[in-house]
């Protein structure tokens, strides 16, 4: 069934079903969404333009979050966390009259469920482990063995260094096993990368 999203576009940043988002949102258009979106039901949908500039297409796939902490500030600004609830694909942008943008859209089921086998599991954290002391991160392994597949993976698609095209690509992968796979070739192909190149980029 077809749903009514107030969308916030932003370059190079994705969000997850299960993961945090924090923002600072202090222009007056974004400022609104958050007032808006906190009198009615708290959600707020990410979603990436295509193109970083005002009034650029969007991309087909982005993420509802839930508001969860906020901070209300005396100017205006908003400083909050969004909690990943489902993603969505566009159906189309929606004619409204308020600063920010809408979109009419179509939730995706994902499989809370799914697991990856033990090898994929160790074969991913091998080549995490590889990619981490290549770009010299610092990386508490013991925690990170303790997370559920899906944390790891979806978590490591949010935060990694990627430009916004492999990040959409992460996003947009139907399933755990998927995003894995892709997350793999990203983190091989951006650990070869030449020395004066900045991002891995799938455009």
């Amino acid at each position: 069934m077809a749903k009514r999203l107030s969308i916030f576009p932003l370059t190079g940043t994705i969000l997850l079903p299960g993961l945090q988002l924090p923002l600072h949102l202090f222009e007056p258009r974004y400022r609104a969404l958050a007032s808006d979106a906190l009198a009615r039901d708290r959600r707020i949908a990410m979603i990436q333009p295509q193109r970083p500039e005002e009034g650029a297409p969007l991309f087909e796939v982005g993420c509802v979050g839930r508001i969860g902490e906020f901070e209300a500030l005396d100017d205006g600004r908003f400083n909050l966390v969004l909690e990943g609830e489902q993603r969505f694909r566009v159906l189309r942008e929606l004619d409204v009259s308020t600063p920010f943008r809408q979109v009419e859209a179509e939730l995706l089921e994902d499989d809370e469920d799914e697991v990856l086998s033990s090898i994929e599991r160790a074969s991913f954290e091998r080549e995490a482990k590889k990619f981490a002391d290549t770009q010299s991160y610092s990386v508490d392994w013991d925690s990170v063995a303790r997370l559920d597949d899906m944390a790891l993976i979806n978590g490591v698609s949010q935060i990694a260094p990627f430009d916004p095209a492999a990040k959409q690509a992460l996003l947009e992968a139907d399933d755990l096993r998927t995003r894995c796979e892709l997350l793999v070739q990203l983190m091989q192909f951006f650990s070869r990368r030449d020395s004066d190149d900045d991002r891995v980029t799938l455009q």
